[in-house]
């Protein structure tokens, strides 16, 4: 498979958030799910890097909303798994499964 069809830890986190959310994902509701979902708090700039990086790997889509009063006029960016994320998803889940399969952490040194 090519390196560009991996997803990294972060890439991953905030795939599945883009999916809990629907059509609501958009830069700061992601941030705020992600911080309450994991407990980490991603900077905006890594967030939005990482969002265009998954834009331009075919994993995510996006289009500018209407602007609304709240952001000053400014309209929000909303982000969408495409059929090619969800293939993404389906294949870091099934690779973290045959990797754990088996695996006892029981005994693992820490």
């Amino acid at each position: 498979m090519a390196k560009g069809q991996y997803l990294g830890e972060f890439e991953h986190i905030v795939l599945l958030t883009v999916v809990r959310l629907g059509e609501g994902a958009y830069g700061a509701v992601i941030r705020a799910e992600i911080e309450n979902i994991t407990g980490r708090s991603p900077a905006m700039g890594a967030l939005h890097a990482t969002l265009e990086r998954l834009e331009r790997k075919g994993f995510v889509s996006s289009w500018i909303g209407e602007p609304t009063a709240e952001r000053g006029g400014k309209a929000k960016r909303h982000f969408k798994i495409t059929a090619d994320g969800v293939s993404a998803l389906k294949r870091t889940r099934n690779t973290l499964e045959r990797l754990h399969a088996g695996v006892s952490l029981r005994g693992a040194a820490v």
